[in-house]
């Protein structure tokens, strides 16, 4: 295996699972947390538009951050392997939290944002807003152990010498 490839794996894997970790942390800490300060048929009407966008998006960065992490477990060895591989069932974690969590209440919200909201709409925008923090720390973990392992495959520096 060549260092290049090594390096370009790392490099990717970084690079996808921090644009999760962004995208996903960024939701959470101001779009989310503005759907909880704008009337109901805002929420709604903008949730509805979001999704519309964010569903390639998010799933290449999903995706993506998945496989280079598998890779990354793949070409690693020993500690690095271990923790290049819990990055990949955490980004996969996002991702199964995403599909069977945020995406039928999405499919929810896109009904009442034509209709009406049902009387336990607030629980289930609770929930969703569970299902969003889930994912977003899931994601963020995966950045952070990605991170750790880009660390700790560097070389070891020379030793200096004395005299």
């Amino acid at each position: 295996m060549s260092k290049f490839r090594s390096d370009l794996v790392t490099g990717v894997a970084i690079l996808s699972t921090g644009l999760l970790a962004g995208a996903f942390g960024y939701g959470a800490v101001n779009v989310a947390a503005t759907f909880d300060v704008v009337p109901l048929d805002v929420r709604l009407t903008f949730h509805t538009a979001l999704m519309q966008r964010n569903g390639v998006v998010m799933q290449t960065a999903m995706a993506l951050a998945a496989i280079s992490s598998l890779a990354l477990a793949l070409l690693s060895r020993g500690r690095p392997r271990w923790l290049a591989g819990v990055a990949a069932a955490l980004v996969v974690t996002s991702f199964l939290v995403t599909r069977f969590g945020n995406v039928p209440i999405n499919g929810r919200i896109k009904v009442w944002a034509v209709t009406t909201a049902p009387a336990d709409h607030a629980a289930i925008l609770d929930r969703w807003e569970t299902y969003n923090a889930t994912r977003t720390v899931a994601a963020l973990a995966a950045f952070a152990l990605v991170i750790v392992v880009s660390r700790l495959k560097l070389p070891a520096p020379a030793l200096a010498q004395t005299r």
